[in-house]
């Protein structure tokens, strides 16, 4: 039997305890496809990046300077690789913690052959402190993060201030963050932190229409069309 959900936040409260943070996401036991299996084995040492407690040099990863954009939270990683697609002169690094979706990426940049996405499963938090370094992002992409929907859950939820003064200071003056949900209270607390950030300007009044760059995936159509909600919010980092 399935452990259930409160069972499973239970089994990682020691790790949690030894760890400088809250983490914002369960490693689930979800079944692992065998295309999904394969890639990632194949993939990760072409495409991915190991963990380190140093900042990364980025020209050398990508083997050429151009602006750098950071994904947190990939999913199954078509969006991703759509906008890699799309922006053949940025570089993009992706952040996802589930083998599933670190699969299904590795199988994005094969088959659409990128050589602008790179790929790290490991927690955001600790690559973003420990492997990025101040001043060097062009942009930060947080889209869909888990709403961890129920009240006692909140604490874990990805945007937090401490987390987005990290993340300010990751990026270059002019450098911007984009976050989109649709969970229409954790929109709101989006908004706020990063409006309490000093180191952010918002680019709109409140919430901003979604940029062209962030493709509307099928889920998203399909809630729209019922009736759901989406809100993205767009901060620049003061020069």
């Amino acid at each position: 039997m399935s452990p259930s959900e409160d069972e499973t936040e239970d089994d990682t409260a020691a790790t949690e305890r030894r760890a400088s943070h809250i983490r914002s996401f369960v490693l689930r036991q979800g079944r692992v496809s065998d295309a999904q299996r394969r890639f990632h084995d194949e993939g990760m040492p072409r495409w991915g990046i190991p963990y380190q407690s140093t900042p990364l040099d980025l020209d050398a990863v990508f083997g050429r300077a151009a602006p750098r954009i950071l994904e947190i939270g990939c999913g199954m990683g078509e969006t991703t690789a759509t906008i890699a697609a799309q922006h053949p002169q940025n570089d993009y690094l992706g952040i996802e913690v589930h083998t599933p979706g670190v699969g299904s990426l590795l199988k994005e940049i094969a088959t659409r052959e990128l050589a602008n996405l790179r790929v790290i499963q490991h927690d955001a938090v600790e690559v973003v402190r420990d492997m990025i370094a101040p001043d060097s992002l062009a942009g930060i992409h947080i889209f869909f993060p888990d709403p961890w929907p129920k009240k006692r859950q909140q604490k874990r939820r990805l945007i937090q201030p401490d987390f987005v003064r990290l993340l300010a200071t990751r990026l270059a003056p002019n450098g911007y963050l984009h976050c989109a949900t649709d969970w229409e209270d954790y929109a709101q607390q989006m908004l706020e932190v990063l409006s309490g950030e000093a180191l952010l300007l918002n680019m709109a009044t409140g919430f901003t229409p979604r940029p062209p760059y962030r493709p509307q995936t099928k889920f998203e159509t399909r809630g729209l069309r019922l009736g759901h909600g989406v809100w993205d919010v767009v901060f620049r980092r003061k020069p």
